[in-house]
């Protein structure tokens, strides 16, 4: 068989090949050929495969995700790292009577064959040449928990006219198969403080209760299955994903009910009272078992004039085939809740500033002291993501890090997404570029922030390439805009410095941040929006040399309102990310005389708001390091300079004209 798969693994097209392998035989024959790190998977292949026997189906799909579609999964949901041994985050794995094979976007291959013993095939190519077998009217098994309606579709679509179908399996192969699964935590749920919350969840419910009475479509129902709009719904937090404070859950909210869907062992009596259990009002919470949502709302789409409001990018295909026929059914791309929690109250704005303050005293401490400690040559890679998650868990409402830190030296600092282990872990030396990528869960707010720096003497093409990044980032951050253009414009704006010396970067731009929630929220939601007020995002263009070095310079921003001559209903960026950026790595020759405005005005605002939390905690040496580095700049700008400011506002006019609707 041949597989082939778009560049997001939603779809592997299959075709058809017969040819014979005995892949167990060659495993075993090969084993002492494979590296120490890969795991021995023949067994879980073996009982795989005889679990697929009685169901008559010829391939088994495992992907890489859990029953809400999420970007970070437990561990009891790491069926495709049990199955492969690849720990990536990123992939799908597809199982016949004879071949394994694993699907990974390049960021990974290197991983993949340390970690995959020779049962498994790493397919690199989107046009694979081999593929697995399945016959003309052969079945493909799912587990439709771990399928997104786009993923279901786009398989249906390609095996529509090869003879071939989709068959959906109710119960989990793998975990059928998986012995030492691990468990549920045993963890009670939590709910915020007051200090925290604006808003009570009885607020919330009844403002997503008119979004739903004013559509026009008249759903009767919403269903929430992504772990944070049902978080956000009930201003409650747990701890079963890595990273992410949600906990298993899914939510039916109706006009007149509220069905929550959760693990009743974790809810403690306190929290029955908090979410009003004991009642059957509009605006009591009615309890279930997590496993009883299939039959609640088979149960709900079964009465006679309902209709099911669903977010499609986090509703899996189980829960949609049961809402039929197609007149119960209302989509949109993104549910009410996920859209409205984007937006940050006037609580949520003011939090989130005092999490950045805290976490920017993480951050110096990190930078002072690598300053400090590298030339030396005792410094890792590894060392340094410690010592800055230490530093942060000692600061005030800590919750943990937002993400596994990006602590990258040198070449490694190439690949965008590199995280260092024992086997990759570079020494940090004064002759290499550093970057660190990192962020902090707070009960007030999440941190995604990243700097690069250098300790020894940059090349004249390193220093270029990063005060273009800075241009980039200070280019998107002083644009003021009417409410409501399109986000286009801010990769044009992150990007054009970069474009006009021939340098680019191969990742997106921005995305947006929660509170005390993920770090990339509702991912896509500003990809056609600049994001309207009170939006809190990332913004963070970068350049990556290969086999060289990487840059990359991020802050966290708010959209605010701002005061113009004479129009209304206009934008700017507020940042709240506070760590000066390497003053050595900046040519501000190359900056116009706006963008050294802007980064000094920044700095100013960097020294009086950080000083006093420095002051508060007794460090005065962390505060010298930072009035060091918020020295303001030399107004100055070079001809070139001034042109390229001209250029951002011609491509600004340009864009905003093209966007006019």
């Amino acid at each position: 068989m041949t597989w082939s798969h778009d560049s997001s693994f939603s779809v592997m097209i299959i075709v058809l090949s017969h040819r014979d392998s005995s892949v167990s035989c060659v495993c075993f024959s090969v084993s002492q050929y494979l590296p120490s790190t890969a795991v021995n998977t023949t067994l879980q292949l073996k009982e795989l495969r005889e679990r697929m026997r009685p169901l008559n189906i010829s391939a088994y799909i495992i992907p890489g995700t859990d029953a809400h579609l999420s970007e970070y999964i437990a561990p009891r949901d790491a069926r495709l790292a049990f199955m492969t041994g690849f720990t990536g985050s990123s992939g799908t794995a597809v199982v016949t009577q004879t071949k394994a094979a694993l699907w990974t976007d390049s960021r990974y291959w290197v991983q993949a064959e340390r970690q995959m013993d020779c049962n498994w095939e790493l397919q690199t190519d989107s046009k694979a040449d081999r593929l697995l077998e399945v016959p003309p009217g052969g079945q493909i098994g799912f587990d439709p928990f771990l399928f997104s309606l786009e993923t279901h579709g786009d398989y249906s679509l390609i095996l529509e006219s090869s003879n071939r179908t989709l068959r959906s399996i109710p119960v989990n192969l793998v975990d059928q198969v998986w012995k030492d699964r691990p468990s549920i935590a045993a963890d009670s749920l939590t709910r915020l403080p007051d200090r925290v919350i604006q808003r009570s969840w009885q607020v919330k419910v009844e403002q997503i209760r008119s979004e739903m009475r004013v559509s026009p479509y008249e759903p009767t129902a919403l269903l929430l299955s992504a772990l944070d709009e049902t978080a956000w719904l009930f201003n409650l937090r747990g701890n079963d994903i890595p990273y992410n404070p949600f906990f298993y859950s899914y939510t039916l909210l109706t006009l007149d009910e509220i069905w929550l869907f959760v693990h009743m062992d974790r809810l403690t009596e306190e929290l029955k009272v908090y979410l009003n259990a004991s009642c059957t009002g509009p605006l009591c919470v009615r309890l279930r078992g997590y496993d009883s949502v299939l039959e609640h709302v088979k149960q709900y789409v079964s009465r006679p004039g309902v209709k099911v409001w669903i977010g499609t990018e986090y509703t899996n295909y189980a829960l949609y085939e049961l809402i039929t026929p197609q007149d119960k059914l209302m989509t949109s791309t993104y549910s009410p809740v996920l859209t409205t929690k984007a937006v940050k109250d006037e609580t949520e704005q003011r939090i989130l500033r005092d999490a950045h303050v805290r976490d920017a005293v993480a951050v110096i401490q990190l930078l002072m002291w690598l300053e400090k400690s590298v030339p030396s040559g005792a410094e890792t890679e590894l060392s340094a993501a410690d010592y800055v998650n230490k530093r942060r868990s000692e600061q005030k409402d800590s919750r943990g890090p937002s993400f596994e830190t990006i602590s990258a030296s040198g070449p490694n600092a190439a690949l965008a997404h590199y995280s260092p282990t024992n086997e990759t872990n570079r020494r940090l030396t004064v002759d290499e570029m550093y970057l660190v990528d990192s962020g902090g869960q707070y009960l007030d707010g999440t941190t995604d922030i990243t700097r690069t720096v250098h300790w020894g003497k940059p090349t004249a093409m390193q220093k270029e390439a990063y005060t273009r990044v800075l241009m980039g980032n200070i280019e998107i951050s002083r644009t003021i805009f009417p409410s409501g253009k399109r986000g286009v414009n801010m990769e044009m704006l992150g990007r054009r410095a970069l474009w006009e010396v021939g340098l680019d970067y191969g990742h997106g731009t921005g995305h947006g941040v929660g509170n005390y929630f993920g770090v990339h929220e509702c991912m896509s939601c500003f990809s056609s929006r600049r994001g309207p007020e009170g939006a809190a995002q990332c913004f963070k263009p970068g350049y990556y040399k290969e086999n060289d070095f990487g840059i990359r310079i991020e802050d966290v921003v708010v959209t605010v309102p701002v005061h113009t001559t004479y129009g209304n209903n206009y934008l700017t960026f507020d940042t709240v990310s506070l760590v000066p950026y390497d003053r050595k790595l900046i040519d501000t020759s190359l900056l116009s005389s706006e963008q050294i405005q802007w980064l000094n005005q920044y700095y100013g605002k960097i020294r009086r708001l950080l000083g006093p939390e420095l002051d508060s905690q007794g460090l005065r040496e962390e505060r010298e390091w930072m009035l060091k580095h918020t020295e303001p700049f030399a107004q100055s700008g070079s001809s070139a300079a001034a042109s390229s400011s001209s250029l951002t506002f011609l491509l600004l006019i340009l864009s905003l004209f093209h966007n006019v609707v």
